[in-house]
């Protein structure tokens, strides 16, 4: 039995598709984003995390560290060498107050559907259901195609939130088993694009078409970033091509901006450039949806 890299289970999710939902998190993603709210789930490899305003230096991490990869340091907190440490979470098991933690951990289908089946009544009473995201779940899209029969197979609705740079192929076999497409679209310009993802949008752009010529029924999320992608020329161009897709006019998430990450950023030791990069202000927002309305889109915030 397959299993797969998951980083984070959230149920009640009301912000991923309809409903009340169980939101489902791989591990793993072709992008890396400057603005990431989810740093963690960027790696494809399980990682460690430390957030030094909870480690009360009790030293049981360096005690239960089979490699002594851990020592404490009295300014810093537990500093891990990542020459000796193997992420087997011993340290993450005994410490207190969850100063250390490890993202990512493997699960097999069996054991996460068991989690998902616990959510059902939820489910029935709201419309709402499951959403495998990330990172990016077509990613590992064998054991995502597993978890897609299985809720298919006991009527869970399924939502898979996407960034569309995948393999076409493995893309419309995604779709035959999903009921929503959550498809993240961030910006017109490749050259842009690139330099803020580190991919180019152009099987990103091709994939979105080919589904929407499938009869997909999608949702497009535009995360709005003031300084990068927010201005009135940037919204135009996204508004006219998703106008233009085939199908059904499609519905727009505008997700603003925000800080929160850089917390996530620090515990994973990473340096967060916030140069350059703002939250939208309401009026932003509602001029956005304004926008997009006249291209016929129907746009609101979140969700």
């Amino acid at each position: 039995m397959k299993q797969g890299l998951i980083f984070d289970i959230k149920p009640y999710a009301i912000n991923d598709g309809p409903g009340i939902r169980i939101a489902v998190f791989f591990k793993g993603c072709p992008l890396n984003c400057t603005w990431c709210h989810n740093p963690e789930s960027i790696s494809p490899h399980v990682q460690k995390m430390f957030t030094l305003s909870k480690c009360i230096a009790c030293g049981e991490c360096v005690k239960a560290c089979p490699k002594n990869a851990c020592r404490l340091d009295p300014d810093e907190g537990i500093i891990t060498n990542p020459e000796l440490c193997k992420l087997c979470g011993k340290c993450a098991e005994v410490c207190p107050t969850g100063a250390t933690e490890m993202s990512g951990k493997l699960i097999n289908p069996g054991d996460l559907m068991k989690r998902i089946r616990k959510e059902t009544i939820l489910f029935d009473q709201s419309k709402g259901g499951v959403t495998f995201s990330g990172g990016e779940p077509l990613q590992q899209p064998e054991y995502l195609i597993e978890l897609l029969d299985e809720c298919g197979r006991e009527g869970i609705h399924r939502a898979v939130d996407t960034s569309g740079f995948a393999k076409t192929e493995i893309l419309l076999e995604v779709a035959k088993r999903t009921d929503l497409f959550l498809y993240d679209l961030k910006m017109m310009d490749p050259v842009k694009h690139k330099k803020y993802t580190g991919v180019s949008n152009e099987k990103i752009l091709d994939n979105l078409r080919i589904l929407a010529e499938t009869g997909a029924k999608i949702n497009i999320r535009y995360p709005m970033i003031k300084g990068i992608n927010a201005d009135e020329e940037d919204i135009r161009e996204i508004a006219e091509y998703v106008s233009k897709l085939p199908g059904d006019k499609k519905e727009v998430s505008i997700l603003p901006y925000h800080k929160l990450a850089e917390v996530k950023h620090k515990k994973l030791g990473n340096h967060y450039i916030l140069e350059g990069m703002a939250e939208p202000g309401p009026e932003e927002q509602e001029k956005a949806i304004r926008i997009f309305e006249e291209y016929g889109l129907n746009a609101s915030i979140g969700g």
